[in-house]
C-alpha cells in the first residue's frame, strides 16, 4: 500500500523587488561601456540583453511542493542524496560558483520525496549567496521542516572569484559542512554520513 502524501510546503523564489529586464539590459550596456567594451558591433549588439536574461535565469529557481510522507516502516538509517549539482552567484563579486551537494538526514516520523532534496538545494542557491550560508540554510530547512533525528549537508564548490581573479587558484575547491542532531553529537553517525557520501575529511 502506498503511503498517502502528508503536509505540503510550497517553496518558491523570494524576489525582493520586481524585475525589469529592460532596465537590466541598459545597465549591462552601460557597464560594458564603462569597462571599455564596445558592444555596438553586430556580434555583440545583443550581448547586454543576453547578460540580463542569463542573470535573471540564474536568479530564478523553480517553485516546487515539498511533499512529505509518513515513515510507516520506521526507517531509521541515513537517507543520502549525493552529487547534487548546483550553481549560484557569489554575492561579493557576482561571479558564479558551482559544485556538488551531499545532503542526508536520519528520518523521524516523516520522510521527504527524494527529488525534493535536489530541488531544495536549487531553490536556496538561486540567489546571491555565500557558500557557508547556503550550506546552513539547506541543513536548517531540513531540520526545521522534517524534525529528523539528524541532518548532514556538505557542499564542494569551485568559485570563479577564486579561480579567475584575485588568487587565481585554478582547480581549488571550497568545502563547507553543516550537521544537526545525531550527525553532530554522535561521532559514529557523523562518520557514517561522510563515509557513505564518499567525502574524505
Amino acid at each position: 500500500m502506498t503511503a498517502a502524501a502528508g503536509p505540503v510546503t510550497r517553496l518558491a523564489a523570494r524576489h525582493p523587488a520586481p524585475r525589469d529586464l529592460g532596465a537590466a539590459r541598459v545597465a549591462a550596456e552601460a557597464l560594458l561601456a564603462a569597462l571599455g567594451v564596445d558592444a555596438r558591433s553586430e556580434s555583440m549588439a545583443d550581448t547586454p540583453a543576453r547578460m540580463a536574461r542569463a542573470l535573471d535565469e540564474m536568479l530564478t529557481p523553480r517553485a516546487f511542493d515539498a511533499t512529505t510522507f509518513p515513515n510507516d516502516e520506521g526507517y531509521e538509517q541515513l537517507v543520502i542524496e549525493r552529487e547534487i549539482g548546483f550553481r549560484s552567484l557569489c554575492e561579493h563579486h557576482f561571479l558564479p560558483f558551482a559544485g556538488r551537494a551531499y545532503v542526508a538526514y536520519l528520518p523521524g516520523e516523516r520522510i521527504l520525496g527524494l527529488s525534493k532534496l535536489a530541488r531544495l538545494v536549487e531553490l536556496l542557491a538561486c540567489r546571491p549567496q555565500v557558500q557557508e550560508r547556503l550550506t546552513q540554510q539547506v541543513a536548517n530547512w531540513l531540520n526545521d521542516s522534517l524534525e529528523p533525528r539528524g541532518v548532514g549537508v556538505v557542499l564542494v564548490a569551485e568559485h570563479m572569484c577564486m579561480t579567475l581573479r584575485g588568487a587565481r587558484a585554478t582547480g581549488s575547491t571550497t568545502v563547507t559542512s553543516a550537521l544537526h542532531g545525531l550527525l553532530r553529537t554522535d561521532a559514529r553517525a557523523g562518520e557514517e554520513f561522510f563515509l557513505l557520501a564518499g567525502i574524505r575529511h
